[in-house]
């Protein structure tokens, strides 16, 4: 969702500045005027997203019980943006209004919860706050604030096994969710099966988005069910810059921090930029943007199923593409073409390691076979140049070339995508496990205002997905080279 201008208003809305906004449908009613109200008794006021934020995080369905309290609150927020304050002032709120209230507030590192530590003291210690606080103890490796009424908030380190052996918790708050594996979250979240609030238990998990080093599939896997419509019962919401976002554009830090420039002063994004040399780095951290391991499938394996024929065959305008892993490790020739019936058909003709076999079996299938057209991605370093035409290296099939990093990846990515997203699908494909793999790996990248195919990770081969895109995209076309010359009275042959 893209942001509106800031010049506006210095207290924009959640739904003009969050990219991703997603709740439980069960709400009806919020318990966040009390907090807010609780609040301004306090001396604290907040902008309208965090009131948006706050809404949907407190929000409670017909039984009167939060309506996250299965899914949990997950905000996927940049550095400087200020989501310890907002949730530090719900919690303090909460502690306050409900006696005996339970918090644990881990982050996986100790110098980080230390860090939070000692920012939650500060705010309890404000003039009109404090009164309700009984003590802070910070000795014999225990840290926690506890208030008059009986309400405590303990801090720890997952990394340091704090979160283990708890019971009747009410709020538990995973900072660095980055970080998060499924052995702490087992460790953690039983703890709150036995909370006693009338409401039900609270879990936060907030955090920028993961490294590719980083332990971060219980973050990512609910980031993917979120916006893939996929939780009932979860609020997601995530603030971030475009995709392909400049580093260095100013605009962008506006899109992906709601606190800037008002909040979050030009210098301390500056100051951050400094420190960050890396691009990546400074894209996931203060600009919020997510690599692409962390979005969900493009075609999901429901919709790919749809357009399943094991006995699909092509008979016209037979077209062959090439695509080779950038490590060239492997590469894929894909086959399409039109069926008898006018719907298309895609599948992996052959797939093997290294790119040495691919001119000849190419040409070999050139030879056999009046093709349409043979396309090649420019970038995969088989074709040559000769006279003007563009031929596979060492053969004499010409080739079509597809500029990797132009309108006809985006294109053939989108036509690819349309035809099996449609309700009747437009294309076929013979359901091959080595297909199907490559889909479910395959993400995407900004392109020429569009988007085309991306790997999930380092490891992921989409070659094969790749390949029969840019097999439909030429047997779709009419202006492609013809791969080689041949008497009209030659037939045509299905290449297996």
């Amino acid at each position: 969702m893209a942001s509106k201008s800031r010049t506006e208003s210095s207290t924009p809305k959640l739904s003009d500045v969050a990219r991703h906004v997603v709740f439980p449908k069960s709400i009806v009613e919020t318990a966040w005027p009390r907090v807010e109200a609780k609040c301004a008794e306090f001396g604290i006021s907040f902008d309208s997203w965090q009131q948006g934020v706050g809404t949907l995080a407190l929000g409670l369905d017909e039984a009167g019980k939060y309506a996250s309290t299965v899914g949990g609150v997950v905000l996927s927020i940049p550095r400087q943006v200020g989501k310890t304050f907002l949730v530090g002032m719900i919690i303090i709120a909460l502690c306050v209004l409900f006696p005996n209230l339970t918090v644990l507030w881990t982050a996986h590192r100790t110098r980080t919860s230390t860090m939070t530590f000692t920012t939650l003291q500060g705010m309890v210690r404000r003039k009109k706050i404090w009164p309700h606080v009984r003590a802070i103890r910070s000795t014999n490796g225990e840290q926690e604030i506890r208030f008059t009424n009986g309400s405590v908030i303990m801090f720890g380190a997952r990394e340091a096994g704090f979160g283990r052996g708890f019971d009747a918790v009410d709020v538990e708050v995973f900072d660095e969710a980055q970080i998060l594996s499924e052995k702490a979250l087992e460790d953690m979240v039983p703890a709150t099966n036995a909370s006693k609030q009338p409401s039900g238990a609270l879990l936060f998990f907030m955090g920028t988005p993961p490294r590719p080093t980083d332990p971060g599939e219980e973050f990512t896997n609910r980031r993917s069910k979120a916006i893939g419509g996929k939780s009932k019962n979860m609020v997601y919401v995530e603030f971030s810059a475009d995709d392909d976002a400049d580093p260095d554009d100013h605009g962008q830090w506006e899109k992906a921090n709601p606190s800037y420039p008002q909040r979050t002063p030009l210098e301390s994004m500056q100051r951050m930029r400094e420190q960050l040399t890396d691009d990546d780095s400074f894209r996931r951290e203060a600009m919020g943007i997510w690599d692409a391991a962390g979005t969900p499938e493009v075609i999901d394996s429901a919709s790919w199923a749809r357009a399943a024929d094991p006995a699909s065959m092509p008979v016209e305008r037979l077209t062959l593409a090439i695509d080779v892993a950038p490590d060239r490790r492997v590469a894929s020739v894909s086959l399409a073409g039109r069926r008898a019936d006018g719907l298309w058909h895609v599948e992996l003709d052959d797939q093997k390691k290294g790119t040495d076999w691919v001119a000849s079996w190419v040409a070999d299938r050139a030879e056999k076979n009046r093709l349409h057209a043979v396309v090649v991605d420019e970038m995969t370093g088989l074709v040559e140049e000769r006279k003007g035409r563009n031929y596979l290296r060492g053969t004499d099939v010409v080739v079509t070339l597809a500029a990797a990093e132009g309108r006809d990846m985006a294109i053939a990515s989108g036509q690819l995508f349309d035809a099996v997203m449609v309700p009747k699908p437009l294309v076929r494909h013979t359901d091959q496990p080595q297909m199907n793999v490559a889909l479910s790996v395959a993400r995407k990248r900004p392109l020429a205002g569009a988007w085309a195919w991306n790997r999930k990770d380092e490891e992921s081969d989409i070659t094969p997905v790749v390949s029969a895109t840019l097999a439909l995209w030429g047997a779709q076309k009419d202006d492609v080279e013809r791969p080689t010359r041949r008497r009209t009275s030659e037939r045509t042959a299905v290449i297996l």
